[in-house]
């Protein structure tokens, strides 16, 4: 994979770690439609590419995502913008299926779709500066209601989406949005080493791991056990011995 320039989005590679770049920075990443297809294409593109180990995802200028573009929402009709919304839906399910290692790294505002789309991600790194909302409710619209609740719980869901309330990145950290909060100044060199370090592992096996985790924490314990046996007897087939 070459580097790739979309309308709204840049796709660069060094080695094995690709990164995502949201590049609408006049309007502070606010996500359009066109962004949910650029997404869409990447995450594609990056899908079948066996020589990406790690994808980094973020914001070009002073944000991640700003959130949805409202400006174009502006005079569509109810089934437009539903429309609108199931396209947002598959962007960030887009990105969510990316078997490689994703990593969202958060600096400046994470507002509305800009924190479905860290969500989207295995986990975040994020800037002490960074700031989170979930406007949904105060804009009369019903939103972020089923990644929320698995990463920070119900209870810590219900009163975000509830009060739409600005929360800082510590916060974030301390109900699980967050893995790590560093300085602005050292954001990139930890995201940097993080994905170094990633994208040393056997990449089957963290895709195979990535899969298990996923779908493991949507059935049984009995059942999550039978995918983890399922992949390692994968793994062996493919390499022939196990690497503990």
């Amino acid at each position: 994979m070459t580097d790739t320039s979309f309308d709204t989005l840049l796709l660069s590679r060094q080695d094995a770690i690709a990164t995502i770049t949201l590049n609408r920075p006049s309007v502070r990443n606010a996500c359009n439609a066109q962004m949910c297809s650029d997404l869409i294409a990447a995450a594609s593109l990056l899908a079948g590419d066996a020589t990406v180990r790690v994808v980094l995802v973020r914001g070009a200028g002073k944000a991640f995502c700003a959130g949805l573009d409202l400006k174009e929402q502006q005079g569509l009709a109810p089934s437009e913008r539903l429309a609108r919304r199931v396209h947002g839906f598959t962007a960030y399910a887009a990105i969510e299926r990316i078997p490689q290692a994703v990593i969202g790294i958060v600096h400046g505002p994470a507002f509305g779709s800009g924190c479905e789309i860290a969500g989207a991600c295995d986990f975040v790194l994020a800037s002490s500066d960074a700031t989170f909302c979930y406007p949904e409710v105060a804009r009369g619209i019903v939103g972020a209601t089923q990644r929320l609740p698995r990463l920070a719980g119900m209870r810590m869901a219900k009163e975000l989406l509830f009060t739409s309330r600005v929360f800082d990145a510590a916060e974030a950290k301390e109900i699980g949005l967050v893995n790590h909060v560093y300085k602005l100044e050292d954001l990139d060199v930890a995201a940097a080493d993080m994905a170094r370090r990633i994208a040393l592992a056997d990449p089957q096996t963290l895709r195979l791991t990535k899969r298990c985790v996923e779908q493991g924490l949507e059935t049984t314990r009995e059942g999550a056990m039978a995918l983890e046996l399922l992949s390692i007897e994968e793994s062996l087939r493919n390499t022939g011995s196990e690497k503990s």
